[in-house]
C-alpha cells in the first residue's frame, strides 16, 4: 500500500490536509467533468527544415525536436490523464492544458528519450502508440515497463554511458548523466534508474534534463564548446523541493552547463505540486531579465528554432 507521500510522488502532490481518497474522488467526479484549456499554439513540424534545429514544448516534459533531420520526443505524455492504466483511461490527475499536438499530429519519431519510470515521463498508454520502429533510450532497470508495446529498439542507459543510434534519418549520440531526483515507479522498485540525457548531432548539443533539484551535475557537464539547447524542468517545487528544482535554480544550472538557450518545461500541465498555475513561468522569465534572448519558449506549443 502506498503512503500519502509516495502516492504525491509517485501522482501527484495532494495538499497535506486532503486524504488519498477524498482526492481520489475530486478527480473522479469534480475533476471529470473540468474542460481541459487548449495549448497556447499549434507546431507545425511538417513546415520546419532538415538543416536546422527546431523544438517544440508540447506539455510537461514532452518536447518534439527535429535535430538536423533526426526527430526525437521527450517523456512524451500526451494522454488527457496520467496514472495507473486502465482500459481507456488511467487512475490520476487531468491535464490542466491540452497538448500542442495529439499523437496522430506527431511526424515520424526517430528516437524517444525516457528520463525516469514515474508516471507523468514514462507513460504506458501514450508509449503504446508507437510502432517498433522508433528507438528508445531509457534508464536502467526501466525496460521492463515498455511491454505490451511496438516498441522494441530499446537501450538502457547509466549514468556516464552512451550510445550512438542509427536511424534512417541520420545518426545521433546520446549520453546519460547524473541527475537530483529518483526512479522508482511503485513503492519498491527503488532500484530504477533515472536520467537526463546530452545528445548531439552535426556539432550541435541538447541537455534535456528530466526531473532534477539543484545539483552540480550540470556544471560537470560545462565543456569549452557551449550547448545549444538545455531543456530544463522548472515546475513541482512546493514542496517537493528536494525533487525538482525552482525557476531560480533551472536557470542557474542551464548557466552552469554552457548553454545558449533555456527550455522551460514541466509547469502548465498537470496539477503537481502546490504553486500558483503560472508561478513557475513568471519567476524563469524574471530570473532571465536581463538575457530574455536565452528564452526558448514560454509557452506549451511554442517552436524553437535554433539561430544560424
Amino acid at each position: 500500500m502506498l503512503t500519502l507521500t509516495e502516492v504525491g510522488h509517485f501522482m501527484f502532490a495532494a495538499k497535506s490536509n486532503r486524504s488519498w481518497l477524498s482526492h481520489l474522488w475530486h478527480e473522479w467526479t469534480v475533476e471529470s467533468w473540468r474542460p481541459i484549456a487548449p495549448a497556447f499554439a499549434k507546431p507545425k513540424p511538417e513546415e520546419w527544415p532538415n538543416d536546422r534545429l527546431s523544438a517544440s514544448w508540447l506539455g510537461h516534459a514532452t518536447v518534439l525536436i527535429n535535430f538536423f533531420g533526426v526527430v526525437v520526443l521527450t517523456d512524451p505524455v500526451l494522454l488527457s490523464r496520467i496514472g495507473i492504466p486502465l482500459p481507456g483511461t488511467a487512475i490520476g490527475p487531468k491535464r490542466l492544458t491540452k497538448p500542442a499536438l495529439e499523437i496522430d499530429e506527431l511526424p515520424r519519431i526517430d528516437l524517444i528519450l525516457l528520463s525516469h519510470a514515474h508516471f507523468d515521463h514514462l507513460d504506458w498508454r501514450t508509449l503504446r502508440r508507437f510502432d517498433a520502429g522508433t528507438h528508445v533510450v531509457t534508464a536502467a532497470r526501466t525496460r521492463d515497463l515498455l511491454r505490451g508495446t511496438r516498441l522494441r529498439a530499446i537501450r538502457e542507459l547509466r549514468w556516464g554511458e552512451s550510445c550512438q543510434i542509427e536511424t534512417a534519418h541520420g545518426e545521433l549520440l546520446v549520453r546519460a548523466f547524473r541527475v537530483n531526483h529518483w526512479g522508482a515507479r511503485v513503492r519498491r522498485d527503488t532500484y530504477r534508474g533515472y536520467n537526463g540525457y546530452v545528445f548531439e548531432r552535426n556539432g550541435r548539443r541538447i541537455i534535456f534534463a528530466g526531473d532534477t533539484a539543484m545539483t552540480n551535475s550540470f556544471a560537470e557537464l560545462r565543456e569549452e564548446r557551449p550547448y545549444d539547447l538545455a531543456i530544463v524542468g522548472i515546475g513541482a517545487y512546493d514542496p517537493w523541493i528536494r525533487s525538482h528544482c525552482t525557476p531560480e535554480q533551472a536557470v542557474a544550472m542551464a548557466k552552469a552547463a554552457g548553454a545558449n538557450f533555456i527550455m522551460p518545461v514541466h509547469h502548465q500541465t498537470f496539477k503537481l505540486s502546490a504553486e500558483p498555475f503560472r508561478q513557475p513561468i513568471e519567476r524563469f522569465v524574471r530570473a532571465l531579465a536581463d538575457e530574455p534572448e536565452r528564452i526558448a519558449s514560454r509557452e506549451i506549443g511554442e517552436t524553437f528554432v535554433l539561430p544560424r
